[in-house]
Parts: structure tokens; C-alpha cells; sequence
């Protein structure tokens, strides 16, 4: 059981890098207009090349940036088991990923092997990050080292994954899987496809942070559900 004490568990919140495609740069508007026309849904007029820009932009990676990174952990005092959730939220995206380095250097300095655990971070968050870090012209650090590297050579936990069962077809949302175990969810106020709206139209960053840590949260129990583990936290401390 101490064991968990390594597991990180993260969520990430993304929105496009411009709040519409005529705010982009000439350059960026001719890759976004390529990307697009790829879409089922495209046709080669402006309508519907900026509308698919705010409708997508937001999960890749050349297109997006991300505003906000929650961590949480499991931690005992004394015979009690409690879980804590770091949010880092910013405009600046520079900033957020260089204070989300300074988190996991430190957690790698307490323990060395990090495992992070989340729900599709081998297909989105985990991929995203890496990127990000890149463009920003940021080091990845050890424990995301994951290029060339075999799929059980991964230790990152996906909780997608674990519900697969081996099914590499099957897809679950994390909403739905809470409800299946009877966890709260975590879209009681805003869920993903509201974020861009609420970060570029509301400004509310600290709505989108609250949301994020909700989303740690859940994927931790659903994590505990999985495995099984009879583990009954504290509710938990959210440091948004």
C-alpha cells in the first residue's frame, strides 16, 4: 500500500493559442487551414475553417497551449491516509511549465521514481506536456522520457487503460466511469468542452483550476476502484 505514496496523479487543461483563428499569424493560419482540411466536417470557406479552429485547436499540441497542470498525491499521517492536489494555473505558459518542473524535481528528490496516473495521459496529457516543454524550448524531464521507449517499458498508469482490459478499441470518459463506481463527478460545474469558452470569453482561470483539481481527485478514486485498493481518504486538500 505505501507503494501509492510514488503514484502522481495529473490532469491538464488545454485551450487554442489564439481565442480565434483571425488572431493567428499568416503562417499559422496556412498550417491550421492544412491540419483542417483533414476534418470530415471541413469545406474551404473561412466559416468553417475558424469554426473548427475553436471547436479542436485546443487538444493539439501546435495549435494550443496549456493553463493549467494539477497534481495530487496520497500521503499517511499516522494511521490516516490523505490526498493533496497541487494546481498550477497561468496565462503564461513558459511559466506554468517551469514551475511544473520545479514540482516534479522536487518530487523526484523525495522519491526517484515518479509514476504519473491519469485517465488517457498516454494518448493526450503525457504527449501534450512533452510538446509543450519543447516549444517552450524547456528540458522534458527523466521520469517523461518516453520516446523509443516499448509500451511495458512505460510505468506511467492510464486508468483508460487499466478499463480496457486489453480491448484497444473500447473508450470510456472519466465521467462515466466515476458514475459506474458511484463516485461524485467531477463535471459538476463545467466539463472539457466548456474550457475554452470560460478561459478566453469569462477570463476565469481559477474556475478552470477548480475544475482540473476535481478532475485529479476523481481519477484517484477511480484508480483505487481498479486496483481494488480499500483506501478511504480524507476529502481532499485542494491548493488551487
Amino acid at each position: 500500500m505505501d507503494r501509492i505514496k510514488n503514484i502522481l496523479f495529473i490532469d491538464i487543461e488545454t485551450v487554442a493559442a489564439s481565442i480565434d483563428f483571425q488572431s493567428l499569424s499568416p503562417e499559422m493560419k496556412a498550417h491550421w487551414t492544412n491540419k483542417a482540411s483533414y476534418f470530415p466536417t471541413f469545406t474551404n470557406d473561412d466559416a468553417s475553417i475558424s469554426s473548427l479552429y475553436e471547436q479542436k485547436a485546443g487538444i493539439y499540441a501546435e495549435f494550443a497551449k496549456i493553463v493549467c497542470i494539477s497534481i495530487g498525491r496520497f500521503y499517511k499521517e499516522g494511521d490516516e491516509w490523505k490526498f493533496v492536489v497541487k494546481t498550477i494555473a497561468q496565462h503564461d505558459e513558459e511559466l506554468l511549465l517551469q514551475e511544473f518542473l520545479a514540482l516534479v524535481s522536487k518530487r523526484q528528490s523525495i522519491s526517484p521514481i515518479i509514476i504519473f496516473c491519469g485517465h488517457n495521459i498516454k494518448e493526450f496529457d503525457l504527449p501534450f506536456i512533452c510538446r509543450r516543454l519543447l516549444i517552450n524550448g524547456l528540458e522534458i524531464p527523466a521520469a517523461l522520457q518516453l520516446s523509443g521507449k516499448k509500451p511495458w517499458e512505460i510505468v506511467h498508469i492510464d486508468t483508460l487503460e487499466l478499463w480496457k482490459f486489453g480491448d484497444y478499441k473500447h473508450y470510456i470518459s472519466l465521467a462515466l466511469l466515476a458514475h459506474l463506481f458511484a463516485i461524485p463527478s467531477p463535471k459538476d460545474d463545467i466539463c472539457g468542452s466548456d474550457v475554452a469558452r470560460v478561459y478566453w470569453h469569462e477570463n476565469d482561470l481559477h474556475r478552470i483550476a477548480t475544475y482540473c483539481a476535481k478532475d485529479v481527485y476523481t481519477v484517484a478514486q477511480v484508480f483505487l476502484k481498479l486496483k481494488g485498493l480499500a483506501l478511504d481518504p480524507m476529502p481532499p486538500l485542494l491548493e488551487v
